[in-house]
């Protein structure tokens, strides 16, 4: 499948060719040129999505590819590569429109993601989207998007319930994102360009809660100083999302039951009935079915909500989403605050894949945020993540076996972090000598000389580090 078309840039074959074995792999179909010249040649007769060009080349440099994408292909987006000591024009580029820009050397894992975010943003303003892409890019959406088979069901019953008016019930802890994914399926609508409004039972008062959703006319009760419509007749036409639905009285849920029977209801004080055309989708992190047994939750309502269901699964059941969320929020507040972090050393990557999230991806942006706001260089470390609590026995793979064991736990596609940790603790053990450490973890030395090529470890750098 071909995600899109990227030029690259550059006057040295080894980065030309160093990106093309990083994005083809991928799914990108990759030209490339020597120079500035040359690449908009190309530009001239190949629809091109995305361009990575040096900034530094000896024709044209990158400063005035990018005047001459942004005059004639405006919708083309630009990432500059940049080398040391031209960070300074780089962030001049910024201002001119470049998408982003990446220091030489790089790692292939900053790259992807920062072509993935690229890309996502082109497509959805020239249009040409799926639901795949759409949804990570709508009202920051990206921290819904995961590499998991988990979502990917997700992704697949979004499109299926998006373009109907069907009921949703989204079940799942606090944190998982089941307001985003409401989001979704509203945007991804035909009432898209109609309200969208949240009613959050957990922070209205029971005793105002009915006039919030039905609304009131002036004078129906002591303070109703005048007449007020509610969320229910607001959201006319579009959709409302109640949100954490198990909070709601039970006399509230009978006229809320109503509502969704007939399509009409009275405001507070009011004889007039006032009839809607509302999408209704749910969300709660408490099991319904057991509150029904319970008698704290109608059956009959439970049933008129969960005409289609969808279970947000917590994040320690999709720890193979971590490192593409992980990176998603450190790109997004690295942009937000200005700072100059890039990316998430191994140890550190580590420590999030391990970690239980109680609070789901809610703590993980939070921690990625303040994370960012506490590290000073352009490499996020352990230190850098003080609002966590890491269990200090989750001991990295001392052998090759733990190692084959804790991916196939974790069940994570992209186990570079665990990898990696594992190859530079085993060296740290063994005083840096590899031919010790594979031993130790009972490998042969070529296969552990391969991870290490394949990290670009060093014995040295590492020791190092």
């Amino acid at each position: 499948m071909n995600k899109g078309r990227i030029l690259v840039i550059d006057d040295e074959e080894i980065i030309r060719e160093s990106c093309r074995r990083v994005l083809e792999p991928a799914g990108y179909q990759v030209d490339t040129a020597a120079s500035g010249g040359e690449g908009l040649q190309v530009l001239k007769t190949e629809a091109i999505d995305l361009v990575l060009t040096d900034l530094k080349m000896p024709d044209i440099d990158g400063i005035e590819v990018l005047i001459k994408i942004k005059e004639n292909w405006p919708d083309t987006e630009v990432i500059i590569m940049t080398g040391y000591g031209t960070v300074k024009n780089a962030v001049k580029a910024m201002k001119m429109g470049v998408f982003d820009y990446i220091e030489k050397p790089f790692s292939p894992d900053d790259l992807l993601a920062l072509v993935v975010r690229a890309l996502n943003r082109q497509k959805l303003s020239s249009g040409e989207v799926t639901h795949r892409e759409i949804i990570p890019s709508h009202y920051e959406l990206g921290n819904i998007v995961g590499i998991s088979q988990a979502m990917q069901k997700i992704f697949q019953l979004i499109a299926r319930v998006a373009s109907t008016g069907s009921t949703v019930l989204i079940t799942g802890e606090s944190g998982t994102g089941k307001e985003l994914i409401a989001r979704a399926i509203h945007y991804n609508s035909p009432r898209k360009d109609l309200p969208f409004v949240v009613v959050d039972c957990t922070t209205i008062p029971e005793t105002l809660i009915e006039s919030e959703l039905f609304g009131h006319v002036k004078g129906a009760f002591t303070g109703a100083s005048e007449t007020k419509k509610g969320l229910l007749e607001i959201a006319n036409g579009g959709t409302i999302f109640l949100d954490e639905i198990g909070n709601l009285n039970i006399s509230t849920q009978a006229k809320l039951l109503r509502v969704l029977q007939e399509r009409e209801f009275r405001p507070i004080g009011e004889k007039k009935t006032v009839h809607i055309d509302v999408r209704f989708i749910s969300a709660t992190n408490k099991d319904l079915r057991i509150m029904t047994k319970e008698g704290s939750f109608r059956e009959d309502l439970f049933y008129r909500l969960n005409i289609f269901p969808i279970h947000m699964p917590p994040l320690r059941d999709r720890k193979e989403d971590i490192p593409h969320l992980a990176q998603y929020f450190l790109g997004k507040y690295r942009e937000e605050l200005n700072n100059r972090v890039t990316h998430i050393n191994a140890e550190a990557m580590r420590l999030l894949v391990l970690y239980p999230w109680p609070g789901n991806v809610r703590q993980l942006e939070n921690a990625i945020q303040r994370a960012v706001i506490m590290c000073q260089d352009r490499t996020l470390k352990p230190e850098h993540l003080t609002s966590l609590d890491f269990p200090t026995e989750e001991a990295i793979p001392r052998n090759s076996e733990e190692l084959k064991e804790m991916k196939k736990d974790l069940r994570i596609k992209s186990v570079e972090g665990v990898e990696k940790a594992f190859i530079m603790e085993a060296l740290r053990r063994n005083d840096w000598n590899i031919s010790r450490a594979s031993t130790d973890v009972g490998m042969q030395r070529t296969n552990f000389h391969s991870l290490m090529k394949k990290y670009r470890i060093s014995a040295k750098a590492a020791e190092a580090e």
